[in-house]
Order: C-alpha cells, then structure tokens, then sequence
C-alpha cells in the first residue's frame, strides 16, 4: 500500500512537472496566473519560518530573549544588506 501512495505522488509530480515544462505542448499560463505564483514561494517560506521563530515552545515569544527572534532579525539584516 505504502509503494502504491508513493508511485502515485510521484507519477502526479512527474505527471504536473511535464505538462509545463514541455515546449511542445500548446499548454501555458496566463499573465495574471505567473503574477499570482510569484508570491507563492515566499507564502510557503514564512508559512514555515514564522512558527519556528515566533512560537518556538508553544507560545508566543516576542522579546529579546528570544534566540530564534534575534537570529532571524540577523539574517534578515545581512540578506537586505547583501
């Protein structure tokens, strides 16, 4: 059952990959489709990091005690300064 799931995921990512990434197939998106997906990486990043940072041991934590606050604040500053 277990192999089953797992050749079906990977046949549906193959599958979806393939259909845009072939340049023979007529198959494209709109303008305002690519404008909306532009957003979608940077959604999934802080839908992952803002937990970990804000909420590291269950409750909401935002004060200078907090390392994964200040290692985020850091890094954000040598990411906008790079």
């Amino acid at each position: 059952m277990i192999m089953l799931a797992i050749l079906l995921m990977t046949v549906l990512v193959f599958t979806s990959r393939y259909l845009f990434l072939e340049p023979k197939l007529p198959l494209r998106l709109g303008t305002r489709t690519q404008k909306v997906l532009n957003y979608a990486s940077p959604a999934v990043l802080t839908a992952i990091w803002a937990p970990i940072v804000f909420i590291p041991d269950g409750e909401l934590s935002v004060n200078v005690q907090n390392p994964f606050l200040l290692a985020a604040v850091l890094a954000a500053l040598i990411a906008y300064f790079t």
